[in-house]
């Protein structure tokens, strides 16, 4: 039977909960803050957080949502009233409102946007009272989620979730001093999420992780494409797919990956059938990350504490970011789709869990 990972979780975890985080608007509340891509710039740690509000409930006969609502050429945050009695719409999952005609979902309970978070230590943070990217454009109408960080020739590269009616893109941006940014536009369409880009080209372009989701046949698995600007991306190939067990419904990208002396690893999230999210990580060539080396076979980190097992969204450990520093992996990671963490793992007990 192999061997458990040595992993261990920060003393101080939950590093950063929805009480850290001030909301963007007096009518509104923090629901969840997690999910972070994270980084180092200059002397701190960068933590790119997704934060979910959601407007205060004075009803209990009505759902309040967030919309973004355009005038003109810009949008702005406002708010939508349903009837929670209509029986056009499915209440049922906390987190959207489906309209059942159309079977589909039509609003978020919450909307998110990315909040900087910065520490000397990489664990004591402090979060900035505004959004860095805030939702808009009818692209983001539902809100910007999941982002990663990549450095490349001396930019940071973010790509994060854009969602709106229109369904589930990639959108990109670009910051050089985490004051100010820019947006490059859509790079993937719906349905795709869980884009990592790798931070130096491979054989002349630019190299990422996907998963699209197939809507008619297939599951959410992960692909591979290629750009020779970070721009428009092509050469896309099947890369790994779903197993039995922990993650037997769908898989995705997670963090950025990093470079060792046997490779790139990818520390990746798996959902089995019940929706239970943990970590896994996979060994991809060098020169051609199409080529898989080694997989784990159990999770690196499954959900087990408190603030992983209870949540908003429970039984989820699931991460957008790594820091690689002296032979240590540092995770940050999302606990039950609510607060931020972080667990530390010697590379070397990762190479035991891959059995390279």
């Amino acid at each position: 039977m192999e061997a458990t990972i040595n992993i261990k979780r920060s003393i101080k975890n939950p590093l950063i909960v929805p009480e850290d985080v001030k909301p963007t608007r007096s009518d509104f509340v923090i629901e969840c803050v997690f999910n972070a891509g994270v980084t180092r710039f200059e002397d701190e740690v960068i933590l790119l957080l997704r934060v979910a509000e959601r407007p205060v409930q004075t009803n209990p006969d009505v759902l309040t949502v967030p919309i973004l609502k355009q005038q003109g050429e810009t949008y702005r945050l406002d708010v939508f009233d349903i009837d929670r009695n209509n029986p056009a719409y499915d209440f049922s999952d906390p987190r959207k409102v489906k309209q059942i005609d159309i079977d589909t979902y039509v609003y978020l309970t919450s909307m998110s946007h990315l909040r900087i978070a910065r520490s000397k230590n990489g664990v004591d943070f402090v979060v900035e009272d505004q959004p860095f990217i805030f939702p808009s454009n009818r692209y983001e109408a539902f809100g910007a989620e999941d982002p990663r960080i990549t450095f490349i020739d001396g930019s940071y590269y973010i790509n994060y979730t854009a969602v709106s009616d229109k369904g589930i893109t990639t959108a990109l941006a670009k910051t050089n001093d985490f004051k100010t940014v820019v947006r490059l536009g859509i790079i993937f369409t719906t349905e795709n999420r869980d884009v990592t880009i790798f931070p130096e080209k491979i054989n002349g372009n630019y190299f990422a992780l996907q998963r699209p989701v197939p809507k008619q046949i297939g599951r959410g698995e992960m692909w591979t494409a290629t750009s020779p600007n970070l721009i428009h991306w092509g050469e896309h190939e099947f890369l790994m797919g779903v197993e039995e067990g922990w993650q037997s419904l769908k898989i995705g990208g997670g963090a950025v990956p990093f470079k060792t002396d046997k490779g790139w690893i990818e520390i990746y999230h798996g959902a089995d059938r019940s929706n239970r999210y943990t970590l896994g990580a996979v060994l991809l060539d060098a020169e051609d990350p199409n080529k898989i080396i080694a997989k784990t076979k159990e999770p690196i980190l499954e959900p087990e504490e408190k603030y992983e097992v209870e949540g908003f969204f429970g039984n989820v450990v699931f991460t957008c970011g790594v820091l690689f520093e002296d032979n240590i992996v540092k995770i940050y990671y999302g606990g039950a789709d609510n607060v931020m963490a972080l667990a530390e793992v010697h590379i070397e007990e990762i190479y035991r869990a891959l059995g390279v």
